[in-house]
């Protein structure tokens, strides 16, 4: 394991900007950039500390160039060949291909994780156990990915359906499919026949192996990856030939169907922070009184319940409401409920139909 371990490292995507989360999460301060867990670190410092343990200096984080500076003063410690600087979004193929191709230039063995900046893990002995055990199943050549093992009958998920046992492997399956975001009734039948994870987005797989995928069913992409990591000089001139599309669609769902897809289950606490329902459940139980994110001493609350989101130095008080969300910044203030969360991207939407880009 040791020697496999050294040839491990750990690529953090650091893009999106968290539509549901806004006006929290902006386009120029997305919500990786945030402490968002009320620990004292923003969600990109907890996942490069939650990595270290696995790959000590041997982290790659791929961002916008909108937040590089941002990012590089947030976590100091990373090397000027640690940031890959993206010119514009171009989805996660683009982003994780990018540093397939750089790592495997530098070692043809090198072996990737790749780990979201704006997710909340729990339970950090878990998760280097998961990923220990999805470290041995890619030295052998296999994509793995992780399930988290669902707890409720969760619609702002894809899923994972899980098959037979990986001989010689602790606890990973085989992957049958990947499924999209369901509805209420698909995802409580989903749970019913115990073979369905939470896709956590999560990706354990040699540098070289996930070119190769990627080839097989987009061999121009893999090319203009590989070609940018042996000339970086010429990002400007191949970044806008790549396309925009996920890695699920583009490498994981096509080697589900043949078969090159293993998931090692996980019981750590995850969550991908969607929405601000979300959000809540992550800082606190719903209980008698509003979760508040931000000074307890600025919210004054009576009879009420839900999240209050207090960044703009100003006294929030709220009367007799139910499950309400509050997030009060310096320039624009959210009022929905924790039922209309994932709706916020439709408000999102409306304003920057109006022209209101100012508060997006």
């Amino acid at each position: 394991m040791s020697a496999t371990l050294d040839r491990f490292h750990a690529v953090i995507p650091a893009g999106g900007v968290g539509a549901r989360l806004r006006p929290l999460s902006r386009a120029d301060s997305p919500k990786f950039l945030h402490d968002l867990s009320g620990q004292g670190a923003t969600l990109i410092q907890e996942t490069v500390t939650r990595v270290r343990p696995l790959v000590g200096d041997r982290v790659l984080v791929v961002t916008g160039a909108r937040h590089a500076q941002e990012v590089r003063a947030q976590v100091p410690d990373l090397g000027a060949q640690d940031v890959l600087i993206e010119p514009t979004p171009r989805d996660s193929m683009a982003a994780i291909g990018w540093a397939a191709a750089v790592l495997e230039a530098r070692d043809p063995d090198a072996i990737l994780g790749s780990f979201a900046a704006d997710h909340v893990v729990q339970g950090q002995a878990a998760f280097e156990r998961v990923i220990g055990e999805a470290l041995t199943l890619a030295a052998d050549n296999w994509l793995v990915t992780i399930g988290i093992t669902p707890t409720h009958p969760a619609t702002g998920f894809g899923y994972i359906q899980a098959g037979r046992a990986v001989a010689g492997a602790p606890s990973a399956r085989h992957v049958r499919q990947f499924v999209e975001k369901p509805d209420a009734d698909h995802a409580t039948a989903y749970l019913a026949t115990g073979e369905f994870l939470w896709n956590a987005g999560m990706f354990v797989v040699r540098a070289g192996r996930l070119l190769d995928l990627l080839a097989r069913e987009h061999p121009d992409f893999a090319a203009t990856l590989r070609e940018l990591a042996r000339e970086p000089e010429r990002l400007a001139e191949l970044w806008g030939q790549l396309p925009k599309i996920a890695i699920d669609h583009a490498v994981a769902e096509p080697a589900a169907d043949e078969r090159e897809v293993v998931v090692v289950p996980a019981d750590f606490g995850w969550d991908d922070v969607g929405d601000f329902a979300a959000l809540r459940t992550i800082l606190a139980a719903p209980g008698t009184e509003p979760v508040v994110l931000g000074p307890q001493a600025m919210v004054e609350a009576l009879e009420s319940t839900g999240l209050i989101v207090a960044d703009s130095g100003r006294t929030i008080a709220v009367l007799g409401l139910a499950d309400i969300i509050v997030v009060d910044t310096p320039d624009a203030v959210l009022v929905t409920s924790a039922e209309r969360a994932q709706d916020v991207k439709a408000l999102v939407e409306h304003l920057r139909a109006r022209g209101r880009s100012d508060v997006l």
